[in-house]
């Protein structure tokens, strides 16, 4: 399926920082979707190694396939600055964001867009295949539930309709504050759409998975004022202690 068969514009982006080892694997995998992203947006945060020269060589490609491009490099105040840069150049009906570490499946944006077909939503996300340092992997699977937990969610695999995205841009305070974000919009009662099938790749070799106890302790604190200025109550601070636990356990 090379064409928008399903009629939803989606517009793709990617934060970059000194990715040049490992942004090709990104680009490559919103290259060859199976169904053509509107646009692809790539967010370099004034990168000092070859990332921008990288990222800019795919431009005739994407092009060539009828898809915008768009490349910005420019410092910025974090991930989630970058983030809320690249939502204000979007123009789709519905983004995702996959970050310079991390991959699609060639079908990602083919089951978005079907699902979003069959029944529309605001937020969607599906299983995520996590790999480790060593090449071992393993699959997170997703889930939706009344209970708000981030093992339930998975980052990379989230896609978000620009309307919910315009009026709830990231806070730009702590390293979960993609978290904050989806805590923000399920208040809303907003329609969500959950799909258990492998959707993104993701490295698990960044800050948010330290094994080091001193960052567990600055994780749980982050995570839990999240709960708290969301409204959820003192007994979610078992949530960031569950998740640190077994991040110290498995890595």
């Amino acid at each position: 399926m090379a064409d928008n068969d399903f009629n939803v514009k989606i517009s793709v982006i990617t934060v970059t920082f000194n990715s040049s080892a490992t942004v090709r694997d990104t680009i490559d995998s919103v290259l060859s979707q199976t169904y053509a992203p509107y646009e692809y947006i790539v967010v370099d945060g004034a990168s000092t190694d070859d990332t921008v020269a990288v990222a800019s060589s795919y431009r005739s490609k994407f092009e060539e396939k009828g898809i915008k491009f768009t490349l910005l490099s420019e410092p910025d105040n974090g991930m989630y600055d970058a983030m809320n840069k690249g939502l204000k150049l979007s123009s789709g009906e519905i983004i995702g964001i996959i970050n310079s570490d991390d991959w699609y499946e060639p079908d990602a944006l083919e089951t978005v867009a079907k699902s979003y077909a069959e029944s529309p939503f605001d937020l969607f996300y599906a299983d995520l295949r996590l790999i480790r340092p060593d090449g071992r992997s393993f699959v997170k699977r997703s889930r939706y539930r009344r209970y708000a937990t981030s093992r339930d969610w998975n980052h990379p695999t989230t896609f978000i309709t620009k309307e919910i995205y315009d009026a709830n841009p990231y806070r730009t305070d702590t390293l979960h504050d993609d978290y904050d974000l989806i805590l923000r919009i399920r208040r809303d009662n907003i329609r969500i759409r959950v799909v258990n099938k492998i959707v993104a790749n993701f490295r698990m070799n960044g800050v948010s998975h330290s094994r080091s106890i001193k960052a567990a302790v600055s994780s749980i604190k982050m995570k839990y004022g999240i709960y708290r200025q969301n409204g959820y109550g003192r007994y979610y601070i078992i949530e960031p202690l569950l998740e640190e636990v077994g991040k110290l356990i498995i890595g």
